[in-house]
């Protein structure tokens, strides 16, 4: 079965997985700190071989460097422990992985990745834009994690793929820049030919899913896709050069039944693979 806290971080690897179990913007239904336990949880139940991508775990080399200390009271402290997390990934040639965690961890990520990478491009799967410029006048905020994204990163180097919920500003904003892509196959051609060989950071937030399968979130919204669609999209993005990803947004203890843990630990697995192809 899948278990990746079996593997040693002293051990050589080309993937570190970085547990960031913070949520302290989230703006509706707490939770998502206990994320990375819940994924880990999960893998035990998880196989290691992917049918789609016909990859096994067996052979990738990555390691869990476990979870972060974060004060939750302290956003600005938690973001820059994450950061330094992820240098510190990137100084040992290691491609960073976080687990989250809302999805405000994946900003000092990819600062950080985009340091090393300057011409770094980010994909996201999403149910909600987060391009907002402040939340309730906070600008630290998972609602607005996109929109700090592209202060430094450019909105021409970002897509933004599973969005069904957002401001009208929001959206003017998207559509000005073209940041929205479907699953549609075309357009996942589009969206790899856009991609090219450029440098990819792949943010995931889990709400992505439709509730129907994924209810361990802190903000569900109807409307979302299946795991067959992901899957399609994985295997659309064979071959990419992914220098860094994040999984995000899975609060586990809304689902009793245990299902969203194991869907996020699928996910996981699914992206650990394609990482390492």
């Amino acid at each position: 079965m899948f278990d990746f806290t079996q593997k040693d971080l002293k051990d050589n690897h080309d993937i570190r997985i970085i547990g960031a179990p913070f949520d302290g913007t989230v703006s509706f239904r707490p939770g998502a700190r206990f994320g990375p336990a819940g994924i880990r949880d999960a893998s035990n139940g998880i196989e290691t071989y992917s049918p789609i991508l016909d990859k096994d775990l067996e052979s990738v080399s990555y390691a869990d460097a476990g979870d972060l200390e974060l004060p939750m009271g302290s956003v600005e402290t938690s973001l820059a422990i994450i950061r330094e997390a992820v240098e510190e990934a990137l100084n040992d040639e290691t491609i960073p992985f976080v687990l989250g965690g809302e999805h405000l961890v994946s900003l000092p990520a990819i600062q950080a990745v985009y340091e090393k990478y300057p011409d770094l491009v980010v994909v996201q799967l999403d149910a909600h834009a987060d391009q907002r410029e402040d939340y309730l006048g906070v600008k630290l905020s998972h609602a607005c994690v996109m929109k700090r994204v592209a202060e430094f990163l450019g909105q021409e180097h970002i897509r933004q793929i599973g969005i069904r919920s957002g401001t009208k500003e929001e959206y003017n904003l998207m559509h000005d820049y073209s940041t929205l892509t479907t699953f549609r196959d075309d357009d996942l051609a589009i969206l790899k030919a856009w991609i090219g060989d450029r440098p990819l950071y792949l943010t995931v937030d889990l709400d992505v899913f439709d509730p129907a399968s994924f209810p361990g979130t802190g903000t569900p919204e109807p409307g979302g896709i299946d795991w067959w669609t992901f899957q399609r999209f994985i295997t659309a993005m064979k071959g990419c050069d992914i220098v860094g990803l994040d999984a995000v947004e899975l609060a586990p203890q809304l689902d009793v039944s245990g299902c969203s843990s194991v869907l996020a630990a699928k996910c996981v697995r699914e992206m650990l693979l394609l990482t390492a192809s």
